[in-house]
């Protein structure tokens, strides 16, 4: 017995947006570079990191008024028609959340604050090298990767070439905020 073809087709952005429209749920579908991902739902322990950032962000943002924390499921693509990724945390400047949701569509995001993606087993490969080298090229000033197995996470920058690993805590100050964003890695791997 062979094994099956893989699926040749180019995706484009609006291919998935098209997926994602007839399906509205799990599992994720992305396009990186025209190639189709799809995703399992995230295991439990992904979710929970995923609510305490957010929910830590969110109370952050609220008192800076810089921007809006969003969780996937979201379509961002910067335009491009071969991308379209689903970061699970991110942070939008406050005029484009504001744009997209007058506009009721994911497309109108143009620029991420802070992109965060948590690893799962299923995609570990694709957020540490594919995503990472998009955001980087999109000039998102920052990209957490998150890995509660190791208790760590990989920071990148644009222009970085290796990540900083730190294990204690994050902290982010983006432009425009009177304060830092901080919190402890021990808070969102134990939640």
């Amino acid at each position: 017995m062979g094994m099956a073809e893989p699926d040749a087709t180019f995706h484009t952005a609006d291919m998935v947006r098209a997926l994602i429209d007839e399906e509205r749920a799990w599992p994720r579908y992305e396009t990186l570079y025209g190639e189709l991902v799809v995703t399992p739902s995230p295991r439990i322990p992904h979710q929970e990191i995923a609510g305490e950032l957010f929910g830590e962000l969110r109370a952050y943002l609220q008192r800076e008024r810089i921007g809006k924390a969003f969780t996937a499921p979201a379509d961002i693509s910067w335009g491009r028609t071969d991308v379209l990724v689903q970061p699970d945390v991110f942070v939008v400047p406050i005029d484009d959340a504001r744009a997209a949701r007058a506009a009721d569509d994911w497309a109108v995001i143009r620029h991420l604050l802070l992109a965060v993606e948590i690893l799962s087993p299923s995609t570990a490969r694709r957020d540490r090298f594919a995503k990472r080298r998009l955001y980087q090229q999109q000039g998102v000033p920052l990209y957490w990767v998150l890995d509660a197995d190791d208790r760590s996470a990989a920071v990148w920058t644009p222009e970085a070439e290796l990540p900083q690993v730190e294990r204690e805590r994050l902290v982010w100050h983006p432009a425009g905020a009177s304060t830092s964003f901080t919190v402890a890695l021990a808070a969102l791997y134990d939640a």
